[in-house]
C-alpha cells in the first residue's frame, strides 16, 4: 500500500491581525488589479526648487503601502491614516483611507489577502528638514513610519539679452 499524498492546507488562525507590510514614498504609485506599480520608489531625499520671490511649491509624491488582512478580518470595514510629521512629530498632512476586502470564491479558506494602497499627493512642506510618512491601520497599534529629508535650492532666474 502507498502512501497518500499529504496535503497542506490553510488554516485559519483567530489570533492573525491586520498589519502594513510595506510602506514607502515614490515619484509615482498607482495601484491596479492587486498590484503596486512604482516609478522612483524608496526615496528619503526630496529636493525642490524654490522660485524666486514666488510662493513655496507644493512637492509631489507618491505614497505606496501593501495591508495584509488575515481570513478573519475580511468582509469588514478596515481604516488606514496616513500623515506627514516634521522633525517636532507636528502634522503637515493628513489622509484616512477606508476600505473593505471580500473574499473572492477562488481563495482558499483561511487565506489572507494583501491590499495594495497608492496615493499621489501634492504637499507643501513649511520648510526644508527632516520629515516622517506615518501610517496607522485600524488604530490598533499597528504604526509604520518612513523618514526622510526635503531640501531647498533656489531656482536660477533666467537672464534677459
Amino acid at each position: 500500500m502507498g502512501k497518500k499524498p499529504h496535503r497542506t492546507q490553510n488554516v485559519v488562525s483567530l489570533g492573525e491581525r491586520c498589519r502594513i507590510e510595506l510602506l514607502t514614498l515614490a515619484n509615482h504609485a498607482e495601484a491596479v488589479n492587486g498590484l503596486l506599480y512604482l516609478a522612483g520608489a524608496g526615496w528619503t531625499e526630496h529636493h525642490r526648487m524654490l522660485p524666486p520671490g514666488g510662493p513655496m511649491p507644493a512637492s509631489m509624491m507618491g505614497i505606496a503601502a501593501m495591508v495584509y488582512i488575515p481570513w478573519m478580518e475580511t468582509n469588514r470595514e478596515h481604516k488606514i491614516n496616513f500623515g506627514v510629521e516634521d522633525h517636532d512629530g507636528k502634522s503637515v498632512f493628513t489622509f484616512e483611507l477606508k476600505f473593505a476586502v471580500g473574499r473572492p470564491p477562488t481563495l482558499s479558506a483561511g487565506a489572507g489577502q494583501h491590499v495594495p494602497i497608492a496615493l499621489n499627493i501634492g504637499v507643501g512642506f513649511p520648510s526644508a528638514g527632516g520629515y516622517r510618512l506615518v501610517a496607522r491601520l485600524n488604530d490598533t497599534g499597528d504604526v509604520r513610519t518612513w523618514s526622510f529629508r526635503v531640501h531647498d535650492q533656489q531656482a536660477q532666474q533666467a537672464s534677459g539679452s
